[in-house]
């Protein structure tokens, strides 16, 4: 269920070297790479982790992003629609994103303010047709 989690940090560089250092004996390395964003794992299609800078410099550390997945688009637009009905924050409506090939996504806000989505990864035999 769990697709992938993202924290932010302060010293991206910094970050980046320590979980390349502690991930590396479980099998996890950089897979992922965009600028300072950094996704760690052991294959692109397993779950992930993810290291970015701070959004606001100077500001709290409290965006954790938390991505489960879905087993169909119809899933990801039920999700997006079930927090509209909390009156919950939607972040960014069901689209497709350039992450990969077939990349389903929306994104809402919790009620303690976490970015979380849900997110469909269509197979390349899916996205072809």
């Amino acid at each position: 269920m769990l697709a992938h989690v993202s924290i932010q940090c302060a010293a991206p560089d910094a970050s980046r070297a320590f979980y390349e250092a502690v991930l590396e004996p479980l099998g996890g390395r950089p897979l992922l790479v965009y600028g300072d964003y950094v996704g760690f794992g052991r294959e692109v299609t397993a779950s992930l982790f993810f290291i970015g800078p701070v959004d606001t410099p100077g500001g709290p550390h409290d965006d954790v992003h938390i991505a489960f997945d879905a087993r169909s688009r119809a899933e990801v637009d039920a999700f997006v629609a079930a927090a509209r009905a909390l009156d919950a924050e939607v972040l960014h409506e069901p689209q497709e994103w350039w992450y990969a090939p077939g990349y389903y996504g929306g994104f809402v806000r919790d009620p303690d303010g976490n970015n979380v989505e849900a997110r469909h990864l269509a197979s390349a035999e899916t996205t072809s047709s």
